[in-house]
């Protein structure tokens, strides 16, 4: 019986350990304050500064977002528009205008011309977690990319936002953003 115990134990411990790391939930912020309402904080203008980084935490590449957001009601959902336009330290431009749907209380549904599907997120206490693919450009080939998006509230004008970047479920790298609302 000992042999067997001797055996087992180490893939006893290996499989605690990956279940210990299964990941954060958006249950896990349900208290934290203040509250984020995606349909207050994203309204008006709104500054970001971000920067990639490889797997390796190496910045590859940094830049700016502009975004003016506004939200309505139609058909009895909240629905807004996120027109962001990006600036990187290479001198390049883009544009991404995000349609953002509240299904439910404290969850999205979110459509942009670059994401592949839809974006799906929820929200609780004052974080928001998002899953999309991106049709992301490199030279000239589009790699369908998975992100898991996680924005924290910090006051009424400041929210970060981390996001990890994967392929086939390997780690590609993070960004990470600073929003600041005017």
């Amino acid at each position: 019986m000992k042999s067997l115990f001797s055996k087992l134990s180490p893939l006893i411990f290996t499989c605690l350990i990956l279940f210990g790391c299964a990941g954060q939930q958006i249950s896990n912020y349900t208290n934290e304050k203040p509250t984020l309402d995606l349909s207050e904080y994203f309204n008006r203008t709104i500054d970001a500064y971000g920067i990639f980084t490889d797997r390796s935490g190496v910045v590859k590449k940094r830049f700016t977002v502009l975004i003016v957001a506004s939200w309505q009601v139609v058909d009895g959902k909240k629905v807004g528009i996120l027109d962001e336009s990006f600036e990187y330290s290479d001198g390049t431009n883009q544009k991404r205008i995000w349609k953002l749907t509240e299904v439910a209380p404290g969850k999205y549904n979110g459509k942009a011309d670059d994401v592949v599907g839809e974006a799906n997120g929820a929200s609780a206490g004052n974080a928001l977690n998002w899953a999309y693919t991106l049709a992301l450009p490199v030279d000239d080939t589009t790699y369908h990319v998975q992100f898991d998006d996680w924005m924290y509230l910090i006051t009424s004008k400041v929210m970060l936002n981390k996001a990890k970047m994967s392929k086939f479920g390997i780690e590609l790298g993070e960004v990470t953003l600073s929003f600041y609302k005017r």
